[in-house]
Order: C-alpha cells, then structure tokens, then sequence
C-alpha cells in the first residue's frame, strides 16, 4: 500500500503507519493536548500488538508476514496466503481478540487499586486518572468490536470459518459476507442518523461492505479454479530463453510474442531461472540491455505441475506477486506457462457459463 510510513520491524514483521492515520494525532491533540495524543498512543499501541497476534499465529502456521499497516480506522496484516483449514482461520482470527481481552483482565486490578473504582470506570479526557482510564477500556471495546460476526472483521473469520466445518468454503464465505453487509447498513444507519453524523463510523460501514463483497469474489473464483487442472488450460507455446541470453533479445522476444514472463532453460531442457516481466521492465528503465539473462533471473521460485489444479496455481503467484508460473513434469522439464491472463480468462469464461 502506497503512502505507509515504517515505524519499526518486529519478530521480522514490519510495523507501517498509513500518512492518514496522523489526522488522528492532530485532532486529538486539537481537541485535548497532551491527553489525546496519550490517547492515540493507546489506540496505537493495542491496534498493533492485536495484529501482532493474528501475524505470530498465521507464522506458526507457515503463512508469510510482510507487515501490518495501521490505519484510522483499523489495522491490517497482509498475510501472503489464506489459512489451510478452518480450525487455522479460527486460532488466526480469535488470537488479536483474546489478547485484547486477557491483556483487560490483567490490567483490571491493578488499575483499580492505582487509579480508584471510580475513575476506572468512568473514563474522561478531562483528568489524567480518567485518560487513564480510557486507554484502559480501548482493549475489550477493540475486541468486543472486532468479535462482530461483521465480515472482514474478526467475528466474520471465526463465523466463516465455524460454517466451514459443516458447509463449503464458498457457501461459508457467502454466510459470512450476507452478515458484513447487514452491519455495514446497520453501522451506516447510526453513523448518519446520529446528531452530528459520525463520519468515522460511516466510512468504517464503506470498508465493512466493500471488503465483504471482495471476500466473496475472491472466494468464488478460487471456488471455480479448484475444478480445473493447469494442464486444462495450459498454453500450447511457450517461448523459453537461455541463461546466456543477452537481455536486448528477451526484450525483442517479448516484443514479437504475446509471452511477458520467460522460463530459463539449459541446454538439457531443464528449467533453472525465471524471468517475471517485471524484472524486464526494471532492466528496461535501468538501460541494462547488455546483461544475461543469469544476472537477472529469479532462482528461487514457485513452479505448478499440469495435473495441479489452477486454485492452487493462483495462490503461488498471490503470495509471491508474480504474474506467472513455470510448469514442470516430476522430473523438472518444462511443460509450458500459466499467467493470471490465463485464470482471469478461464474463470470469465466459467462464470459467464454459470449465470446462462
């Protein structure tokens, strides 16, 4: 995401700042001084370590972790890869949650003996107890919030991923949504009918529908691969270049083929490197023609075989942002190319058959 501002790494994730979320300071500080960027601080602080959770449990289970980018109205891990199984998305989904709320018990007593029973409960910015206070009670409202059966949300997860276990990912994920819609009018309706109107949580319903029904697209078209094998649709040609090629001629093979992405492939016929059109393009703007192909190819890289099914093809190239994927047999030869143009096409072609 564009416009992030990274703020430190940790347990190799990185921790980003969206630039919108210093409206919040700003206001805060605005409106209550020294409190309200205390405040913020608070906000920030329970809204990283519960994306945190989600990351280090999605880690256990093998799923990549670039960072967790914070915004106002939220937090979010960009997780390369979708959780395997449901009993994964549930232990994922309820981590951010439940450290929330143990974190809550913790402080409780504590809290109480320091700051009264009072001002405990009864949180203000007009008193520094009270500030206190209410940075105390951020942890069980953001899981209390979170907890929602709301779709993106995490009692939409845990809701989908229940579901799961009796219905099909699709029809789960289609449940799940149908209740991130009804809040997200639920929300919008007191968003506007509330006096002023609260733009926060207007634009909170906005983010709820939209990555609902995103979810549910995502969800149908991997629905819709899983029935297909790569060899289905596999490309007749495949142009494949050399090691020792020069650079100035992938670019005119690129130019003369309707092929972007290169497979490199020894004289044997084994594949040994990848070339993603991406890494063409950089050497392009960088006037480096003249180099091989060797100097500038992926050599670690994710491969499909022709009886894998196009589902499981599309998730390699999500979670590693390539456009493409060699196909290799059991022994390593090249069988052909499977691009995203390839499974967007296929799906379109499915879908547009399912709605006759």
């Amino acid at each position: 995401m564009k416009g992030t501002i990274k703020i430190l790494t940790i347990l190799g994730i990185k921790l980003e700042m969206h630039i919108t979320f210093l409206i919040l300071p700003i206001f805060f500080w605005f409106m209550y001084g020294m409190k309200g960027i205390f405040i913020i601080c608070a906000i920030f602080t329970c809204v990283a370590a519960h994306e945190l959770m989600h990351s280090v449990v999605a880690k256990n289970y093998g799923i990549k972790v670039d960072k967790i980018i914070l915004l106002p109205i939220g937090g979010i891990a960009n997780m390369r890869s979708n959780p395997k199984t449901p009993m994964q998305e549930f232990m994922i989904s309820i981590a951010g949650p439940l450290f929330n709320i143990i974190l809550a018990l913790v402080l409780y007593f504590p809290l109480k003996i320091v700051l009264g029973s009072y001002s405990l409960s009864h949180p203000s910015l007009i008193t520094w107890s009270g500030t206190m206070a209410y940075a105390y009670w951020i942890n069980p409202i953001l899981a209390g919030f979170n907890l929602l059966p709301a779709f993106p949300m995490d009692g939409g997860r845990i809701l989908r991923s229940l579901l799961a276990i009796k219905f099909s990912y699709l029809k789960a994920t289609k449940i799940a949504v149908g209740f991130g819609h009804l809040f997200a009018l639920i929300f919008a309706f007191i968003a506007l009918t509330s006096q002023p109107p609260n733009l926060i949580l207007l634009l909170i319903a906005l983010f709820v529908f939209m990555a609902a029904s995103q979810e549910q697209s995502v969800a149908s078209l991997k629905s819709t691969l899983n029935n297909i094998k790569v060899l289905d649709v596999l490309p007749e040609n495949v142009y494949s270049v050399n090691p020792q090629t020069t650079m100035s001629d992938v670019l005119n093979q690129m130019l003369h083929s309707n092929q972007e992405d290169f497979p490199v492939v020894t004289d044997e016929g084994r594949i040994t490197g990848f070339l993603p059109r991406e890494k063409i393009i950089l050497t392009v703007q960088n006037k480096e023609l003249d180099k091989k192909v060797y100097e500038i190819m992926l050599v670690d890289f994710p491969t499909a075989t022709s009886s894998e099914f196009l589902g499981s093809a599309y998730s390699k190239m999500e979670s590693t942002h390539l456009k493409a994927l060699p196909v290799i047999d059991n022994e390593g030869i090249l069988k052909g190319i499977i691009t995203l143009e390839n499974v967007s096409r296929v799906y379109s072609l499915f879908a547009r058959k399912q709605r006759k």
